[in-house]
């Protein structure tokens, strides 16, 4: 069973229905011990860094990410959830993230080297890998997938950066891997064939972060 934690951030439809066309039993839960005891977990989200912390804190849910992380269940977070692994982001000053991976969040620039850019990036972008990333076996490198966002990560620890992409003259983190966490600044349940793929090389990691 994977647990898609429901914190009221945006883009859970897509991910329960990307779940299901794949065959998948998916339960949109904010309920400790279901997240606890899935096999998979699935933490999705648009929007503002402090907010969604903020509703994340409100339903008790912050440890018990860290808790099921510890465990060893395979995480993935996708978009603005790929951000709240950090522990803080210059959208919202002050505000604490879950603090599992070491980096900064950053805010793109609108301009670089005299060109112009529209913040948020929305659209289709490819990846490149700096490092072998399991969510990405079978991925022809210089795939496109699809992103909305206006900040980006980037990652302390350069070994766990598994997939990078440019915009607005930064090179940043489109993918992260750390143990038995997984987590897509773009959305893989949005990027057709691609995102399937991926969706699906998540799927075969089992707890403790080994492939099956």
């Amino acid at each position: 069973m994977i647990a898609v934690i429901d914190y009221d951030a945006g883009n859970i439809r897509s991910v329960l229905n990307a779940m299901k066309a794949m065959g998948q039993e998916a339960v949109l839960t904010d309920d400790r011990e279901t997240i606890l005891g899935a096999d998979r977990i699935i933490l999705p989200g648009v929007g503002a860094f402090g907010d969604a912390m903020g509703r994340l804190k409100d339903r008790g849910l912050v440890e018990v990410i860290r808790k099921a992380a510890g465990e060893g269940t395979p995480f993935l977070g996708i978009c603005l959830g790929l951000q709240l692994l950090f522990s803080s982001s210059e959208e919202s000053p002050g505000a604490e993230g879950i603090g599992l991976l070491a980096g900064t969040v950053k805010k793109f620039p609108q301009e670089a080297d005299g060109i112009r850019y529209k913040v948020p990036e929305i659209g289709w972008n490819d990846l490149t890998y700096p490092n072998p990333g399991r969510l990405f076996e079978g991925v022809p490198e210089h795939s496109y997938v699809y992103f909305v966002h206006s900040f980006y990560a980037h990652a302390e620890d350069r070994s766990i950066t598994k997939a990078t992409s440019t915009y607005a003259g930064v090179t940043f983190d489109a993918s992260v891997e750390s143990g038995n966490v997984f987590a897509c600044q773009f959305h893989p349940e949005k990027s057709e064939a691609i995102g399937r793929k991926i969706l699906e090389n998540f799927l075969r990691i089992t707890n403790g972060g080994a492939a099956c």
